[in-house]
């Protein structure tokens, strides 16, 4: 082809007049098909100048083919339904599932973007035609990567290595990678772990559509604005034909889309990133030399597709019937895999975790599939770093074990969820139970002497702290007894706490944070004399305190004064 490359030119006449056709007939009807902007245009950018800044991909080659003209709405809503255009509204069962995914998790964590789903679909059609048609394993990682061509500057944009070839495989210069195409150096500004497994891989769909999904929304944009969506995707890639037709497939996915089997997804047809070095089914080529001269019937310079290596047949592309790939037996269902009693006491981790198992509609366990264990129902119980929610891959038996819960301090019974993440399938719903915390060990917090008066309120209280296993010990039961100084039942007149019934001598107190428990006012009885407030646990803690009961001493009765002797008479004397 002739023509620049950089241009996105279709391959043939005749597609070249179905795209002008597209567009020309979205743009004039205004139907619903048609993207309005705040000014109530069409399809066409606005006068916005994009980000000067390195694109998302480089700008890199994307498919350009077009959505069919004929799109009913809600068409193949429902999984199974017919379709027209050749089943362009069907999207992969994995690729679907990654872009919703990547909508829930930012419409929490970003909820003023109003990212929707469609809108990954759209880019990730036209940037690798939906991860080459869903050809991606169970955790959603391309079965051979997708690398655009060399970015060498001939053709493309000229970017250096910057990743010393770990995703690209190329140490000269820079290639898009993966299914949504990013260039290394944006990755490692972008880059997302989406599916728990500890890597941000590029090549992994889960991954790449939430790092698409935040690039998207960054600098506080607003997709429902017509002006913050235009800079969005033009910052993915700097072209006004690459927003026209990401744009015109957003319509269309909003229009109607189903759910098809991974690696039964349509091909399209042109110039993506597969025609400069990567076929489906092929092997990639990372890291070719870059060719200074472009040869003949590739204009866009970097590596021709190998003689070897013949390009796909796809429908519409002059190559006969397109070989339909093999399809996997699908996800049918998750079950408990011998997970034990999920119960621990209130602070302390759960000695058991949930475990379960995936299988397909064969009975055979599914490898590396995405599995979200969710705590649900009023509980402070979490999964390592607080997480209630986590996702993570099964293993080669089709299991996957959740990290250890650890308890809060809520007591009671939470269910722990596993589902099949992106599937709609009959979770595993699994009982948790905390137990209240058992105190082993109370002492007083000072020495302070009780003492009061017949029918008088003690005028201190007594305060204790509670622990188990050397740690405090808060929401942990203590009984209170009063006894009499032999540690017998106490009677009707000794002292007593008051109850809803009126005076009691027993009674369970809850501890508090820090483990601290301050009883309630305790009146004297009308007996004298030392008692016991004897303090138990369950965990076999004991600790009794006395309290004195006496009455007041009388006060001393004054002295009465001495009467004065007579003084003797001077007539006596005399």
């Amino acid at each position: 082809m002739a023509a620049h490359i950089g241009r996105r030119l279709y391959k043939g006449a005749a597609t070249t007049a179905v795209a002008a056709l597209a567009v020309a007939a979205l743009s004039a009807s205004q139907a619903p098909g048609a993207a309005p902007t705040p000014s109530g245009g069409s399809l066409e950018a606005t006068d916005n100048t994009p980000s000067s800044d390195t694109p998302v991909t480089g700008n890199s080659p994307y498919y350009t083919d077009l959505p069919p003209l004929n799109t009913p709405d809600n068409a193949g809503a429902a999984v199974g339904t017919p379709v027209t255009g050749a089943g362009e509204a069907g999207i992969p069962a994995t690729v679907l599932a990654a872009y919703k995914q990547a909508e829930r998790t930012i419409a929490e964590s970003d909820p003023d973007c109003r990212l929707p789903w469609q809108l990954l679909a759209a880019i990730g059609k036209v940037e690798s035609g939906q991860a080459r048609g869903g050809r991606v394993d169970a955790n959603g990682t391309t079965l051979t990567p997708i690398l655009g061509p060399v970015l060498n500057g001939v053709g493309f944009a000229n970017i250096s290595d910057t990743d010393n070839g770990a995703f690209d495989g190329d140490t000269v210069h820079d290639r898009a990678v993966g299914p949504m195409q990013f260039i290394p150096s944006t990755w490692q500004t972008w880059g997302q772990d989406a599916n728990g497994d500890g890597r941000k891989d590029p090549n992994n769909i889960y991954d790449a559509a939430l790092a698409a999904g935040r690039y998207l929304c960054h600098g506080g944009r607003d997709l429902t604005v017509q002006e913050d969506l235009d800079k969005a995707i033009l910052g993915y890639n700097h072209s006004r034909e690459y927003l026209r037709t990401v744009l015109s497939w957003f319509e269309y996915y909003k229009r109607g889309t189903h759910e098809v089997p991974d690696g039964a997804g349509v091909l399209p047809v042109g110039n993506g990133p597969d025609s400069a070095g990567t076929v489906p089914g092929g092997s990639p080529t990372p890291g070719p030399s870059p060719s200074p001269t472009p040869a003949p019937g590739n204009p866009g310079g970097g590596s021709p597709p190998g003689p070897s290596t013949p390009p796909p047949s796809t429908p519409g592309g002059g190559s006969g019937e397109a070989t339909p790939p093999s399809v996997p037996p699908r996800v049918s269902g998750i079950e408990n895999d011998g997970t034990g009693r999920l119960t621990a006491t209130a602070g302390e981790e759960f000695t058991a975790r949930a475990k379960v198992k995936v299988k397909n509609t064969a009975g055979e366990a599914v490898a590396r599939q995405a599995v979200r264990f969710t705590v649900i129902g009023d509980t402070d119980s979490r999964f390592p770093d607080g997480k209630s929610s986590i996702v993570l891959p099964t293993g080669a038996d089709g299991t996957v074990t959740a990290p250890a819960l650890r308890a809060g301090e809520k007591t009671g019974t939470f269910t722990v969820r596993a589902t099949v993440d992106g599937r709609t399938l009959a979770p595993v719903d699994l009982v948790a139970t905390v137990t209240q915390r058992v105190a082993d060990h109370l002492e007083r917090t000072d020495e302070t002497t009780f003492t009061a008066a017949p029918g008088a309120v003690f005028a201190e209280r007594l305060t204790v702290a509670a622990a188990c296993k050397g740690a405090a010990a808060p929401n942990a039961d203590v009984t209170v007894t009063v006894l009499t100084a032999d540690g017998e039942p106490a009677g009707a007149t000794s002292p007593s706490f008051q109850g809803d019934d009126g005076a009691v001598r027993t009674l369970t107190l809850r501890t508090g944070a820090g483990g601290l428990l301050k009883l309630p006012e305790l009146t004297a009885g009308e007996a004298t004399g030392t008692f016991l407030l004897r303090l138990t646990t369950p965990g076999g803690a004991s600790l009794d305190v006395k309290v004195t009961v006496e009455a007041p001493e009388a006060p001393e009765a004054p002295e009465a004064p001495e009467e004065a002797s007579p003084s003797p008479s001077p007539s006596a004397t005399g």
